[in-house]
């Protein structure tokens, strides 16, 4: 038993160690592309979605989402969720589905980073994608 509970642990600190670092390469990544925007970690649907129904407000209030992206004006604009290696078992994709369709409804992106299949070139890719550049407030050439 315990050496079961050993192994366990050391699986959890890998996804926590990985997310860490994704975390830190996702946050550099968008500051870099634009310091007013924010990445927030592990944050409840019930933080940035509402409903008057109690029991879809319900549902959605207990999921929570990886990463958050967040404009400048502190409105959650996309969700990204880091898909490990073990994610695809049990009732995953029931519980991902929720979370897509509430994102879906409310005008929120969602977008996955797969173990194993994402580069830090595409994670960079995706912030450019998403994020918009800091506009250069001292550029003088003309606008049309």
């Amino acid at each position: 038993m315990t050496f079961w509970w050993i192994v366990k642990m050391g699986e959890i600190r890998c996804t926590v160690t990985v997310i860490s670092k994704l975390f830190k390469a996702l946050d550099a990544a968008v500051i870099a592309r634009n310091p007013g925007w924010q990445v927030m970690a592990q944050v409840s649907l019930g933080e940035f979605l509402a409903s008057p129904d109690k029991d879809t407000y319900g549902a959605v209030n207990a999921k929570r989402v990886d990463f958050a992206l967040m404009d400048p004006e502190s409105r959650v604009t996309h969700a990204i969720e880091y898909q490990g290696t073990g994610h695809h078992q049990g009732t995953a994709a029931a519980r991902d589905a929720v979370k897509k369709e509430a994102l879906r409804k409310a005008g929120i992106g969602y977008h996955e980073v797969v173990a194993g299949h994402s580069t830090a070139g595409e994670l960079r890719r995706l912030v450019e994608r998403l994020v918009p550049r800091e506009p250069n407030l001292f550029d003088c050439s003309p606008t049309e």
